[in-house]
């Protein structure tokens, strides 16, 4: 079997929210944790969590009706181009390119059920 660049750890869970505003002060209470700034233009906060992989409030997702549109997790990567190669060679459907930002750049997949995937490549991790 090839060696594969994705790494067998999960980075971040997502956790799909209607009001951003309304779930940073609801997680922020219940953890006792003092409320953080957003990202990615105030659709994504990061609860700061204790080890494990991280919990990432998600804004993004217009329609919460279709689960299978939804990313609920990212695997986490040290060159997302190679990840990226990996995947479409694979003959796996890609359903966003590679997105760059600041600190994090990442695309989507689906698995064989159509659930939408993630690779991610944190720089800050790097």
């Amino acid at each position: 079997m090839a060696s594969s660049p994705i790494t067998n750890r999960i980075g971040a869970v997502f956790l799909h929210v209607s009001d951003m505003d309304r779930a940073v002060k609801w997680y922020s209470e219940l953890l006792g944790l003092p409320e953080q700034p957003t990202s990615h233009e105030g659709t994504i906060y990061s609860v700061p969590v204790d080890g494990g992989s991280d919990l990432l409030l998600d804004s993004n997702m217009k329609d919460r009706t279709s689960h299978h549109n939804k990313t609920q997790f990212f695997f986490e990567t040290n060159n997302l181009n190679e990840s990226y190669e990996y995947v479409k060679g694979k003959g796996i459907e890609i359903v966003t390119e590679i997105e760059v930002h600041d600190q994090i750049s990442f695309f989507t997949f689906r698995d064989p059920d159509g659930n939408v995937l993630m690779i991610c490549e944190d720089k800050r991790k790097l």
